[in-house]
């Protein structure tokens, strides 16, 4: 067909991102700012995938200087600032204790790794490290007596799901167009574009018909003059099934790698998180989590399948357990655990024999013949570093994308939510309690937490805890998840339940039927 398409100019995407998550929404919203149409493409939901089943952490790596990763801890140190700069709602300061091991790593050794990890990168909204007075400080109460030293340092608090829709929003706020429960069915090169088969995916809806039967929808075709495999790790299994360019499929090196995370309720005292050393010399944090449990993470598994299958083994679960135990003065038991996640890490393949050593750096493979449209892959990368992936996205792609390119500019660009004074959320949450005296101070708090500063579209008119309509259980209401269905994609009971909000840990297990179904309702509405 060469360059002839049977489709106007204002038709034909100049860059076409398949993958919602969070490299994926990244790259969209970077594109779209510059003033490229964009077109997103998820085959699920946002964040559905490794996105969302991350250690909800925006940090530096401290393990990462034992394999002398300078220069992605120091880039992972400064991105660290700019999101508690631009995202000061889902992103705050959280305090770290490590108990000293001395058969694991020496008291020199750790202060000097967190001398270096202090150092690295400029400080303004983060604290030094210092040592622990284990006779005196509060988060010392959990752990075990045995424990005569200790230290502490300061790294930040993400919640991930949220920081991806945040993202996605930021594209669409530039033009972006986002489709969610869209699967790429095939990309052929065809001329200097990429044409692509597209397939909804939208599951049957509870009392409606909205959607109709799973993959019975009629598909649809789009053009794009640059492709971006931003599939985490499907992007291997797309690569070879979905894109081709003169009958070849390009290859991936991704290493597929499961972590898996247990919940349980907040055991006493923990407030703080805690940076746990193995026997087997990987890390395991304890972190405070959704209010009232605390969140044990994470394993480094192997990982051949469908990563949508990922779920934590028996011996996952009793290595985590294991391994806090060894640290916490109360023992942890199975019957403790109220929730369990795990999520497949698409990680470079750097032929690394050990899974916790595979860089998690990534990296962008350009595929652009002459003549032929440009492919853009990601493998592997952070949810810290997406800012920072998104911009060397850009710099790639930069001589395919035409006159219409735009400067960086998402290094200072508060995300929706986000634009706080000074990023200061405490003085920002106090302005708007006074504004809302009727409401409880927690209802409030957890609606800014998750909106900021978006948290008066929520609300409306809405002035006291009646005004929101029916309480679905765990503190989600009618008026929320009208928002989430309207405003931020959500299509499924999940969608709400455990990304948009963790409102599912508050449910009891007995009565999430229930919510469930009226969610479904609500969400099939007109």
């Amino acid at each position: 067909m060469g360059d002839s398409l049977d489709q106007t100019d204002d038709e034909i995407f100049d860059i076409a991102v398949i993958g919602g998550g969070i490299n994926g929404c990244g790259i969209a919203a970077d594109a779209a700012g510059r003033g490229l149409k964009v077109l997103l493409v998820e085959q699920a939901d946002l964040a559905s995938g490794t996105s969302s089943a991350s250690s909800k952490l925006i940090h530096g790596g401290l393990r990462y200087l034992e394999q002398y990763a300078f220069r992605l801890v120091r880039e992972s140190l400064q991105e660290r600032e700019v999101l508690l700069a631009n995202a000061p709602h889902i992103v705050w300061p959280l305090r770290f204790v490590v108990p000293h091991v001395p058969s694991m790593r020496s008291r020199p050794l750790i202060r000097a790794g967190l001398f270096l990890y202090d150092h690295l990168a400029r400080r303004r909204r983060i604290q030094s490290s210092h040592l622990v007075d284990m006779a005196s400080d509060p988060a010392v109460r959990p752990l075990a007596r045995s424990y005569k030293s200790g230290f502490a340092y300061w790294d930040c608090w993400v919640d991930d799901a949220r920081l991806v829709v945040d993202v996605a929003l930021q594209a669409a706020a530039h033009g972006a167009e986002i489709r969610t429960r869209t699967r790429l069915v095939s990309a052929g090169a065809e001329g200097r574009h990429w044409r692509l088969s597209l397939q909804s995916t939208l599951p049957p809806v509870a009392g409606g018909t909205r959607g109709g039967t799973a993959g019975t929808m009629p598909g649809t075709e789009v053009c794009a003059r640059i492709l971006v495999n931003a599939a985490g790790p499907w992007a291997g299994t797309l690569a070879n099934m979905a894109i081709h360019r003169d009958g070849m499929t390009t290859a991936v090196p991704v290493r597929l790698v499961k972590g898996s995370h247990i919940v349980v309720p907040r055991i006493p005292g923990a407030d703080s998180a805690y940076l746990l050393q193995a026997p087997d010399r990987r890390v395991v944090f304890l972190l405070p989590f959704a209010e009232r449990f605390t969140l044990i993470g994470t394993t480094d598994v192997p990982f051949d399948g469908d990563p949508a299958t990922a779920a934590i083994s028996t011996d996952e679960e009793a290595y985590l357990l294991g391994v806090a135990n060894a640290f916490l003065a109360g023992p942890l038991t199975a019957a403790d655990v109220v929730w369990r996640y795990a999520g497949v890490r698409p990680l470079y393949d750097d032929a690394s024999d050990d899974p916790s050593a595979v860089t998690r750096d990534y990296r962008l493979e350009l595929d652009a013949p002459p003549g032929g449209p440009p492919l853009l892959t990601v493998v592997g990368g952070k949810v810290t570093t997406y800012r920072r992936l998104a911009e060397s996205a850009m710099e790639l792609i930069a001589p395919h994308a035409g006159p219409v390119f735009g400067p960086s500019w998402t290094a200072h660009a508060p995300l929706p939510g986000g634009d706080m004074p000074d990023a200061d959320f405490d003085a920002y949450a106090k302005a708007v309690a006074a504004c809302y005296p009727r409401l409880p101070a927690s209802v409030l708090m957890q609606l800014l937490r998750r909106y900021g500063t978006r948290v008066s579209d929520v609300l409306g008119d809405a002035q006291t805890v009646a005004d929101l309509g029916e309480d679905f259980g765990g503190g989600l209401s009618r008026r929320e998840v009208v928002y989430l269905r309207d405003r931020e994609w959500a299509q499924t009971p999940e969608d709400v339940l455990w990304r948009r909000t963790k409102a599912g840990l508050a449910i009891a297990a007995k009565d999430r039927a229930a919510s469930e179904l009226r969610i479904a309702e609500v969400l099939a509405e007109s």
